[in-house]
């Protein structure tokens, strides 16, 4: 009996955690296992794990190790820089971000503007999926605090000018009294792009380690130091007083393998955007009234997102599933949501192409063969799909 093919193509939902970063975490499970706060060997050995991997951290940013703070996700790491950075201001003050953003950037947001404790600019796109650099700049008010943009958006995959964001920022604060903070999620740009801090001219970044073939629950924050950041967590002190709450050792641990291998692998990259492309050119070539949507060159080597008309999205989603072949939706922390995909709609598709729409995201196991057995399967069930639905 032949073993069934297995293709995993939602790696910007979650990615499938190394061995070699697994085998690093391991011992902090059950050798190692000591609280890092304690002063005997166990608990010391603990903290040197912990230390080490800040510094696994601020070598691939660029930055002090002092810069590093362990959360328990980007989540946490993007609402920490909203509420940390208000929760000591006396006025209204402004932010700026997308209308892109990731639910964790965007909900925040939201809440505070509902209170009247801060006012928001989300920045449009245009029909790339992309933000134009003179929006940001007319959108700069002398009450403007935060600018938060993502770096790679998780559904489309396009890629935001951030070091040109960052020249800007630099430009207009070099006039300011108040500086401006800029900050970005880099949850999903990690894998493939440049992250040097310096280089893109943020204050803060966010990241994740289940993105990156590291362990879930697990994130980290880079704060420029000199930024007054209030903390989202008050109690026994740990992370410099900033974070607290017993260090999550075999995370961290991961977290700083995942980063370090993300360094060494970043040859494969061309291969997975060829595999890419391969799949985008044979989708658009076999399946009739196929949609490619966002810009393909300022975009995550890994992302495809396609519209298929007449084919409800979570029916392609499923079908495929019954193929062992896993795509999504969208955003896996939306896709339970029945409205359309903010990021679709912003782009300027219908709710109904919003609803029709697939996104395909390779990883470092992806191969050609479990691209030839996508294009194989998928245009049956688009057909058989439109069929029911009487299109």
């Amino acid at each position: 009996m032949n073993k069934r093919r297995f293709v995993y193509l939602d790696n910007a939902a979650t990615t499938p955690v190394d061995t070699a970063v697994f085998k690093k975490m391991q011992p902090y499970f059950f050798e190692q296992y000591g609280n890092p706060s304690t002063i005997y060997n166990l608990g010391i050995k603990a903290k040197q794990a912990i230390e080490n991997a800040r510094n696994q951290i601020a070598n691939f940013l660029k930055c002090s190790s002092n810069e590093i703070y362990f959360t328990g996700s980007a989540s946490e790491s993007d609402n920490w820089i909203i509420y940390g950075l208000l929760s000591n201001k006396k006025k209204k003050i402004h932010i700026i971000t997308s209308v892109i953003e990731h639910k964790a950037i965007l909900e925040p947001c939201k809440n505070l503007e509902e209170e009247g404790i801060a006012e928001i600019t989300y920045l449009p796109i245009n029909e790339s999926g992309l933000i134009e650099i003179n929006s940001l700049e007319k959108a700069i008010k002398k009450n403007t605090l935060l600018v938060s943009i993502m770096y790679a958006n998780s559904e489309i995959g396009t890629v935001q000018p951030i070091e040109e964001m960052g020249a800007l920022i630099k430009r207009i604060n070099s006039k300011r009294k108040e500086k401006i903070i800029f900050h970005t999620d880099a949850v999903q740009a990690v894998n493939y792009l440049n992250c040097d801090v310096q280089n893109l001219g943020v204050d803060s970044l966010s990241l994740s380690g289940h993105k990156i073939y590291g362990p879930k629950g697990i994130g980290a924050l880079y704060i420029r130091s000199g930024i007054s950041i209030n903390p989202l967590i008050h109690g026994g002190g740990q992370e410099k007083g900033m974070r607290s709450g017993t260090e999550n050792v075999p995370g961290i641990v991961g977290l700083g393998e995942a980063v370090k291998k993300v360094q060494s692998s970043k040859s494969k990259v061309q291969k997975i955007k060829v595999l890419r492309n391969k799949l985008i050119t044979g989708i658009l070539k076999d399946i009739p009234d196929s949609q490619f949507n966002g810009s393909l060159e300022k975009r995550l080597p890994n992302n495809a997102h396609i519209s298929f008309k007449g084919a409800e999205g979570e029916s392609i989603v499923i079908e495929l599933s019954q193929k062992d072949i896993f795509v999504s939706t969208g955003s896996a922390c939306a896709s339970k949501s029945l409205s359309p995909s903010h990021v679709l709609t912003s782009l300027g598709l219908s709710h109904e192409e919003s609803h029709c729409s697939v996104r395909f995201t390779l990883g470092r196991q992806t191969k050609d063969e479990d691209i030839k057995y996508v294009l194989k399967v998928l245009p049956g069930i688009i057909k058989r799909l439109r069929k029911i639905s009487g299109r």
